[in-house]
């Protein structure tokens, strides 16, 4: 694409808010002195009514898109990610929808990455999507994205919101992408923050579990075998599984609980307490196959 050799900016003077003729009443009101003459003087070229001018030309030079994308490469080695980010969305705004925009919005994403500055990089890596869906790089867009995410994850006591879009975009990356050489390390992140969110729901289930608040506890756990199964907590829910219900007298639930449990953790020491608790009642256990659980039972050991 040939550029123009310059860019003329024209400047406007701030406004006046007094009325011009007003002021040139008033000036002439007073009276003929040298200090009156001066004022004159300043009026009329003030306001550009007798050859001032009224806007200032200044001339830009206009940068090379290459040139720019360079400075930002610069920028990048000094570590200096902030200005390296302006550099390259410079570029972009001085052609954009061409390969060196493209190319620019991408190391902007990047350098904001670096910085780190995770929401405006997240919000770069989501335009870079959005205009070059199919684009070669298109998938390291997704994990830069999925990684802004990924380092704000908090631990369990805080939001997990930055958890759960970091694996909502890296399963995206894997499935769009799946030959990508970002997603091996997609799903181990994703993995990380998967074990996370099992990790919040056991937090507040053991909560209610204390209270009590049996229904509400089985809730969580229950959540953490049907969305988070394959995680490191899934002995641990299906213990406290049988821990709920038998305090709540459902035997059967309970029986199933620590069934599953020994079929897939026989080695477990969740296992060896789930079944202390029911032998404690005078119960075995015993998979019940109009359970719920036995359904999570069948998944579990296609897992």
């Amino acid at each position: 694409m040939t550029l123009d050799p310059v860019s003329i900016d024209l400047v406007k003077r701030p406004a006046r808010a007094f009325p011009i003729a007003l002021l040139i009443a008033a000036t002439l009101a007073l009276p003929a002195s040298p200090a009156r003459a001066d004022l004159m003087d300043s009026v009329m070229s003030g306001f550009g009514m007798f050859g001032g001018e009224k806007y200032k030309t200044e001339i830009v030079p206009d940068v090379p898109a290459e040139d720019l994308y360079n400075q930002g490469l610069a920028k990048l080695k000094a570590k200096d990610y902030e200005n390296a980010a302006k550099k390259f969305a410079e570029v972009e705004k001085a052609v954009p929808n061409t390969e060196w925009g493209r190319k620019g919005l991408l190391m902007e994403t990047f350098a904001q990455y670096q910085r780190p500055s995770y929401d405006d990089a997240v919000q770069s890596a989501q335009r870079y999507i959005s205009l070059y869906p199919n684009s070669a790089d298109t998938a390291y867009a997704y994990y830069l994205a999925g990684m802004s995410f990924f380092n704000q994850v908090p631990d369990t006591m805080r939001d997990q919101t930055p958890a759960e879009k970091s694996v909502e975009i890296f399963t995206a990356l894997i499935q769009k992408f799946p030959k990508s050489e970002y997603v091996s390390d997609a799903r181990y992140k994703m993995q990380v923050a998967r074990d996370q969110l099992a990790a919040k729901e056991m937090q507040v289930g053991r909560f209610y579990l204390t209270r009590k608040n049996y229904p509400a506890a089985i809730n969580r756990f229950h959540d953490v075998l049907g969305k988070f199964q394959n995680t490191r907590h899934t002995e641990e829910a299906l213990y406290r599984l049988t821990e709920a219900y038998l305090a709540m007298g459902i035997n059967n639930e309970a029986q199933t609980a620590a069934a599953i449990l020994g079929h897939n953790f026989p080695d477990s020491q969740w296992y060896k307490d789930a079944h202390a608790l029911l032998q404690a009642d005078g119960l075995e256990p015993q998979e019940h196959s109009d359970s719920w659980l036995s359904k999570i039972g069948k998944s579990l050991r296609a897992i």
